[in-house]
């Protein structure tokens, strides 16, 4: 079968390798569609915090597909059912696990790191692990699905923002696009800011969706302060940047008695000064990953249509070069590729 295979910093080769055989306990997937984020471009360009990953690795953790196969002990699932897979796995029995938050397990394993991931014709996939998808989702669509969680533990778990609140999301790349989707799907005024970079791909899409963005290269936030919230502030912003500068730029922008969550993960130390933090008693909460209910919250704004995936999705890259993939969304010119192993 076809792979896509991280072989060293920003290589990736198709090589073909053995289908996968699922064991007693597993079932076997027919990868549909396999996304790119994030991690993924920082791992294909082996950075200091994903050395550990051992290669060659077929990458991959983002994807939807068919089961066309199933292990004798197999139950919950069938051929034929489409899914999605979680692909942070947890322990089941370290003290997070058990106290009721299995997405920050002291023992997880992700798909396409710790073992082979989806960018591949098949997978096998333990059904613990999976997500039935409604048959008015369509395979293609229901691959952004684990980005998606992301956003919806963000928004609806970890955020306090209700209808009419006025949120700014900095950083337009997936999960910062998603995350804005999810907060406007719940009626809040949302505002995405960006670089320059982000001008050509990234802020138009974000404007297609029908929400409002700035380039903070050419217009300073204090003036969509200014503008969005009478010079209040914004009742809740998401750092979904990774960048060091995200989390000091969200407490200068948040009112007195807002909240900042911190989605994206900086590579590097920030230093907040924290007076006018605690004088304002703004509230700074972090989210990361996302539990089973996040996933089934993101497959139901799916088979709702909240989310226009059709605008979001960028289907124009082949498995046969995704290099070119890997290279324009680390250039910022795509947001969230998407391989069809269907073809």
């Amino acid at each position: 079968m076809k792979a896509i295979v991280h072989t060293g910093p920003r290589s990736v080769e198709i090589r073909e390798r053995e289908r996968a055989v699922p064991g007693d306990d597993e079932v076997l997937v027919r990868v549909h569609s396999a996304g790119l984020c994030g991690s993924d471009a920082h791992a294909y360009t082996y950075e200091d915090g994903y050395k550990w990953i051992p290669l060659p690795r077929i990458m991959g953790h983002e994807y939807s597909g068919e089961v066309v196969e199933i292990g004798d002990s197999v139950t919950d699932f069938a051929v034929g059912d489409s899914v999605v897979e979680e692909p942070i796995h947890d322990c089941g029995s370290c003290f997070q696990c058990k106290n009721g938050q299995p997405n920050v397990c002291q023992n997880f394993e992700i798909t396409g790191m710790h073992k082979d991931g989806a960018y591949t014709e098949y997978t096998t996939v333990k059904p613990r692990d999976l997500h039935h998808i409604p048959d008015d989702v369509p395979l293609g669509d229901a691959s952004i699905t684990e980005p998606l969680s992301i956003a919806t533990r963000a928004v609806l778990d970890q955020s306090t923002i209700t209808p009419g609140d006025t949120v700014l999301v900095e950083g337009p790349g997936p999960i910062g696009v998603l995350v804005a989707a999810v907060a406007d799907s719940l009626g809040a005024s949302v505002v995405v800011s960006g670089l320059r970079k982000d001008t050509e791909y990234r802020l138009p899409l974000v404007e297609r969706l029908g929400i409002d963005t700035v380039n903070v290269d050419r217009t300073a936030l204090s003036e969509i302060v200014d503008e969005k919230t009478d010079g209040v502030g914004f009742d809740a912003v998401f750092d979904t940047t990774g960048h060091r500068s995200g989390v000091e730029m969200a407490v200068d922008h948040v009112r007195k008695g807002g909240q900042v969550v911190v989605v994206g993960l900086p590579g590097e130390s920030s230093e907040v000064f924290m007076t006018p933090i605690v004088r304002g008693e703004i509230d700074i909460n972090s989210s990361y990953g996302s539990t089973w209910t996040n996933f089934e919250q993101a497959i139901r704004l799916l088979s709702e249509g909240a989310i226009d995936v059709d605008v979001i999705v960028d289907r124009s890259f082949t498995v046969d070069d995704p290099t070119q993939a890997f290279e324009a969304f680390l250039a910022s010119e795509t947001c969230k590729p998407v391989f069809s192993f269907s073809e």
